[in-house]
């Protein structure tokens, strides 16, 4: 809760606000350079060879199946919410774990996901530079999972080390792909 008065980093709720309210500021920063660094031009994309167009096309196929299955446990998340919030029930779950609800599973799905997409990757390329990308986007999304099972300033820097840590393989990885192909 927070409190308005001249004790302002002397109260720990409006102290953790403030600090919220910085990372959302250096997390949108992050996340416009990661797009930034993700844009290809059209020049870039008519390049593509065959097997690229048939691993985008999986991912594809992948992403389309994992919108009705988020969807059905966004659904089934909702309702074992509503049954513990009965009204024969007088305690009402926390609301610090609010976000366990439903990102805890979504996440371990992603990673999941991320894995198995890994995997199919190394049937496409061996380039390392390839692979170490996105085995570092894995590696960011494992550390956002794991920001949900603690709470304070450390889920807060998980997620902002976990942006930094994909910003920083897809700038270095584009920097190498640079190089190469100069």
């Amino acid at each position: 809760m927070l409190e308005l008065t001249s004790d302002w980093f002397d109260i720990k709720g409006d102290l953790q606000f403030t600090f919220d309210i910085i990372a959302s500021l250096i997390l949108f920063f992050l996340i416009f350079h990661f797009q930034k660094q993700g844009y290809r031009n059209k020049e870039k994309q008519s390049k593509i060879g065959l097997q690229v167009k048939r691993f985008i096309k999986r991912k594809k196929l992948i992403a389309v199946i994992l919108v009705p299955f988020f969807f059905i446990l966004a659904l089934n998340t909702l309702v074992q919410w509503f049954s513990e919030v009965s009204f024969s029930s007088n305690t009402l779950p926390s609301f610090e774990t609010i976000n366990n609800l439903f990102f805890d599973d979504f996440f371990t799905v992603l990673i999941l996901v991320d894995v198995i997409l890994l995997l199919i990757s190394f049937f496409y390329t061996d380039k390392f530079h390839k692979i170490i990308r996105n085995s570092g986007f894995v590696v960011s999304t494992i550390l956002i999972r794991l920001s949900f099972g603690v709470s304070g300033y450390i889920s807060t820097i998980l997620i902002v080390v976990a942006v930094l840590f994909g910003l920083l393989i897809i700038i270095i990885h584009n920097l190498y792909e640079k190089e190469q192909f100069t």
